[in-house]
């Protein structure tokens, strides 16, 4: 092994040392959790059900976790997604989702779950370091919405992406107010999703609300964020159930900072 792997193993370790690896297959999840512990010295926990997975993540507080994909056992992607809509503390762990069977569709598909990187079998240990690296060296920002909770899906695998852009935007907007736009068209789909998932759709205009006050340069934007979430933890506090013509009613003034193609659909919807 290359010293320059050695440094990145060191400093990997720490953020490794809980990892839940869900397989069916007994080989195959012995051999990745003897991987792990010869990269981080990670304590492994092994479930080869759907249910045990997620009873150890919601109790031993992984710092990543390993998802085998395509066995009846193990629903993988109902295992990423019932993560990341809990309110568990491991809610936002790096998940690697590993199959033998890829194809496109399987890819978008871990993709859109949540997962943060997509692993082939057979891997070599430069593969497992590299995706290692990935969720623990390189940061991500965190996208909560509604119809997707995770990291920012731009960026997955995206050291072996080479493709066109595909956004109308890509290139002409700054990353600046990218994520500004984004925050504003998360909220704008959390307030359409306040009767349907208001859990959810609290905690999405809650992280929205805080993040458009730590961007926005623009004092007009800044309080409306401020307002918002004025209004959203007062609503919280009142226990008060979640409805849509409250949402968009507290919404309305933040909205307005939504592109104008963006800002017809809204109003078109």
């Amino acid at each position: 092994m290359f010293d320059g792997d050695r440094r990145i193993m060191e400093k990997m370790a720490p953020k490794l040392k809980r990892v839940v690896v869900a397989d069916p297959t007994q080989a195959s999840a012995r051999l990745f959790s003897e991987l792990m512990r010869d990269i981080a010295q990670s304590h492994v926990w092994v479930a080869g059900t759907t249910e045990r997975a997620l009873r150890i993540a919601e109790t031993c507080d992984p710092q990543l976790i390993v998802l085998e994909l395509g066995s009846a056992e193990v629903e993988g992607l109902a295992i990423a997604k019932k993560v990341r809509r809990s309110n568990w503390s491991c809610r936002k762990a790096p998940i690697i989702t590993v199959t033998g069977a890829a194809t496109a569709g399987m890819i978008l598909a871990a993709r859109d779950a949540g997962v943060h990187e997509f692993l082939r079998k057979p891997y070599s240990m430069k593969d497992l370091i590299r995706r290692l690296e990935a969720v623990t060296l390189r940061d991500r920002d965190w996208v909560e919405g509604v119809a997707y909770i995770g990291p920012d899906r731009r960026r997955f695998n995206s050291g072996e992406y080479a493709g066109p852009l595909k956004r109308k935007t890509d290139g002409s907007e700054t990353p600046y107010q990218q994520k500004i736009n984004q925050c504003l068209k998360i909220v704008r789909a959390a307030v359409a999703a306040s009767e349907t998932d208001p859990e959810q759709a609290m905690r999405a205009m809650l992280t929205q609300a805080t993040t458009l006050q730590t961007l926005a340069t623009d004092f007009r934007l800044t309080l409306a964020a401020s307002e918002f979430y004025r209004h959203l933890m007062k609503h919280v506090q009142s226990g008060a159930p979640l409805t849509r013509a409250a949402a968009e009613g507290w919404a309305k003034a933040l909205l307005t900072f939504l592109p104008k193609e963006e800002a017809r659909k809204r109003e078109a919807a």
